[in-house]
This record gives structure tokens, sequence and C-alpha cells, in this order.
């Protein structure tokens, strides 16, 4: 990675790195994002068989290995907003180092699980693991209110870049070279990613009126959390945030199972599949938010994000084959990508510049609790009614949710790309 820091910016080899360059620093971010994401989806395609493979070795049945991906997502529900916090106090680079070291510290444990208490032992590091909302404050930081739904677009096309590239190898290196080889290679990136941001990630003082606010509370203050919520218009985006996404990804969480019994795919059919995703994602984020966000405000495309999701949960209920879902996926992926990336400006630009980190803690905590509530409730829209119950879920909850911002006094200020 640093390698290729330097040939993205070769005056870095003379000057050293862009602590004063907000430009440059912009551009370190988002390619950090790509090599930061690179470790971790290394395990991520067909993870969830690398990591059984690993319990089942170690004697853990069905229902411990069910346990141990919900302390995963409880420690990230947790763990975001108190991220978040450590950011807003500490600073980006301490908080992205924190983030490194953290994933170095999950991959070395996972690298030597040898017994069931050290593998649920090396979910412990993952409540600091949040390299996202790392790199968007970095992002919120170093760009003016009109850019910044672009910037943060571009930043996700940098993680979607990891997520192909790293699912790729991971299935081949693992296949090839056994399942403790992308753990290995993962721990070596992270310890690359922690150097990196030691090295090149600014920490911006903040005015001095700001540090007083938050040097007096501690890290760990719920209080001082959700006092970010209070804001106008706060509440009432991040409600929309988390449950217009909620009933896809509810279908998700379950799209495992759904892709064999519903659709009849093959692994690498599902492979194949995940890929055409990726794209899809790198495509939107990358090309079409900046280009939207330059000719509509924020409330535009988040009212058009909900209305395309609920097109999207009456596609979802009828559909019957795999080619329907293919279809699908298109506006499914572009809702998705343009509600999360507008959404996340928004708050940012809703609360003061010392609570950005933590706002986007909050955010980024919105993931792990579907990943937390979805199995239970995916198996039982699933196994009571049937696949088309998800679509009809997105339909009528986003169809409620356009209805009300259509009708809604938002007090939070209209921006757009100049």
């Amino acid at each position: 990675m640093s390698r290729l820091a330097l040939l993205a910016f070769p005056s870095w080899s003379l000057h050293g790195p862009p602590h004063s360059d907000p430009t440059r620093t912009r551009l370190s971010s988002e390619i950090w994002g790509s090599s930061e994401s690179l470790p971790l989806i290394l395990l991520d395609k067909r993870g969830g068989e690398k990591e059984k493979y690993l319990a089942k070795n170690l004697g853990l049945d069905s229902v411990g290995f069910g346990y141990l991906q919900t302390i995963f997502g409880v420690l990230q529900l947790v763990g975001g907003p108190v991220f978040g916090r450590f950011a807003d106090q500490f600073g980006n680079r301490a908080a992205l180092t924190l983030s490194c070291a953290s994933a170095s510290a999950f991959f070395l444990l996972l690298s030597i699980s040898t017994s069931i208490p050290i593998l649920f032992l090396s979910r412990l590091p993952s409540v600091f693991m949040h390299g996202l909302p790392g790199a968007q404050k970095v992002i919120t930081d170093l760009t003016a209110p009109s850019e910044r739904a672009a910037a943060l677009g571009r930043l996700g096309l940098c993680f979607g870049v990891g997520v192909i590239i790293g699912s790729a190898l991971g299935g081949v290196i693992s296949t090839k070279f056994g399942v403790f080889v992308p753990m290995y290679l993962g721990l070596v990136g992270s310890l690359i990613n922690t150097v990196i941001s030691i090295v090149w990630i600014p920490s911006p003082a903040k005015p001095k009126s700001e540090q007083r606010k938050t040097e007096n509370s501690s890290v760990f203050n719920v209080r001082e959390i959700l006092r970010v919520m209070k804001f106008p218009g706060v509440m009432e985006i991040f409600l929309v945030k988390v449950l217009s996404g909620l009933p896809i990804g509810l279908f998700l969480v379950m799209f495992s199972i759904i892709s064999i019994e519903f659709f009849g795919l093959e692994a690498v059919e599902s492979g194949y599949l995940m890929s055409y995703f990726g794209v899809l994602q790198m495509v939107v984020q990358g090309l079409v938010i900046g280009k939207l966000t330059s000719h509509f405000t924020e409330q535009t495309l988040l009212k058009l994000s909900v209305f395309i999701f609920a097109g999207v949960g009456l596609g979802m209920a009828l559909m019957k084959t795999i080619w329907h879902y293919c279809i699908i996926v298109v506006p499914l992926v572009f809702a998705f990508n343009v509600q999360g990336t507008i959404t996340d400006s928004i708050l940012t630009k809703a609360v003061p510049s010392s609570d950005t980190g933590t706002m986007l803690g909050i955010c980024a905590s919105v993931h792990p609790l579907t990943r937390t509530v979805g199995p239970t409730l995916g198996v039982i829209l699933y196994e009571q009614y049937g696949v088309s119950s998800f679509g009809y879920l997105q339909l009528i909850v986003n169809l409620g949710l356009f209805v009300y911002l259509l009708k809604s006094k938002n007090p939070l200020r209209e921006t757009k790309s100049h």
C-alpha cells in the first residue's frame, strides 16, 4: 500500500506525507480505504464457510457458531458510537490506527485459534474495527459541505474495490493454500495499514472551543453519545436511514439460504452474483452519486432513493427467477448506496464538526443492528410467509416513509454540489 501511495502521489517521496494538503490527504484516505477493506474481505468470500470449518474442527456446533456470529454483531453495534466519539476526542490518526491495530489483533487471535475460548476471544477486538467510519471522518473534516456526498461516494468506491479484489483472492487462496493463509495475509495487511495510518493520516487540531467540550467527558459517556441525536432533524433522518433499509437488510441476511433454496444457485454462481453486485456498487458510488449531487439537493435524492426502494420491494414480491432478481438488483444497488451516502452526508452536516465522528459511528451501527436482529426476524418471515414477504415489507415501509418525507418540514438545510 505504501508503494501504491507513492505511485499515486510521487512528491510524497520527496516532501513527506500530505499533512497540510487537504486534497492529497483526501485522496490518500480514499486509497487507504481500498487497502483497509482488503484484509477483512479476504475472509468474506465464502467467509462463513471458512469460519464454520474452523469452528467445526474445534468442536463447536451450529448453535455455538450462531452465538459466535451474534457476539461479533453486538460488539460492532456497541463499538460504532464509541469509536466515533474516540475519533472526535483524539483525532483521525489515532482512530484509524486503533481500527487497524484492532484488525491486526483480530487476525492474530483468529490465526492461533486452537480452542473454542480463543476463537470467541478473537471477536473482542472487533469492537473497534471501524475503518469505514474512520475514513469517512477524514473526508468530512476535509471537504466543504456541498462536496461531501460526492466525496463519501468516492470513498465507498474505494472500499468496493477492496471488496471485489478481497473476495476473489480469499476464495482462491483458501482453496489452494488452506483456511489459515487468508488470516495470515489479513494480519500482515492490517499491520501495514496501521503504519500507513500513523504516517499518512493527519490529525487536524480542533478549535480550542470545541476541544474544551470533549476533553472533560469520557469516550464511553452514553449521554454524550446520544446527545447528537437531539439536534434538529437528526432523529428523523436517522430513523429513515434505519427503517428504509431494514427489510432489504433482512433479505440479504437470509440470502445465503434463499440463493440455494429459492433460486437454486451453486456456490460458484453465487460468487458471480456477488461480483455483479460489487461492480454495480462501484459504478453508483464512483460515477453516479457525484453527478446527482451536482444537480439535485440531498433531500430530493433521499426522497428518490426511498421511492425507488418501494419499487424494489414490489419487484421482489413478484420475482420468480434469478434473472428477475438480477434486474431488480440494479435499482436496489442504486437506492441502497444513494440512501446510505446521502443520509451520512446530511447527518454529518446537522451536527457540529466536533461531533461528526460520533454521528458517523452511530450510522455505522445500522448494519450491525441488522445483522444482529436479522437472522431471527428473517427466518420468521422466510419460513412463515416466503420470499415475497420481504418484498411486501419493503414496499409498505418505504411507501410510508416516502409519504412522510413529502409532508414533513425538515429543518435541515438543503445543499447541492456546485
